[in-house]
């Protein structure tokens, strides 16, 4: 298993904030997205919500990675959800360290990360046979 680096995150208030201190105590899932991808809005930021529901011992966030000259605001973010509110947090990594750390091969991926920070699992695809490799990888990480 791969031991994370620290590597600092902005919050959408561009606030540093490091990912790994702040929710160190339970295992965290990690949804590498990006707003221009329609499978990440439209099936892996609904599917991360639903698994932050169904899983209580779960974290579960948002990193919200740029490429070339994109540039996106809090806003952006926010305008991409009918509330406008988050239904978990979202960070932006916007030089892609955290994305190009786990070795993303595109958006929507997810990272899935034992209690001692450490990848149990990473996924790429947002459609029904990474949900499903996902949620085992879940249940067998939460029930070890």
């Amino acid at each position: 298993m791969t031991q994370i680096e620290n590597i600092d995150l902005i919050t959408l208030d561009e606030e540093p904030i490091n990912l790994i201190d702040t929710y160190a105590k339970k295992p965290l899932l990690i949804l590498f997205y990006n707003n221009q991808c329609l499978g990440c809005t439209g099936r892996a930021i609904p599917l991360a919500y639903e698994l932050l529901q169904a899983y209580p011992d779960l974290s579960v966030v948002g990193i919200h990675s740029s490429f070339g000259n994109q540039k996106f605001t809090k806003e952006d973010v926010l305008d991409i959800f009918t509330s406008k509110t988050l239904p978990f947090p979202i960070y932006f990594d916007k030089h892609h360290k955290w994305f190009d750390f786990f070795k993303c091969e595109g958006t929507p991926h997810w990272i899935l990360l034992n209690n001692k920070a450490e990848v149990f699992r990473s996924f790429y695809g947002s459609q029904e046979n990474s949900q499903n490799r996902l949620y085992y990888a879940i249940e067998e990480l939460l029930n070890k």
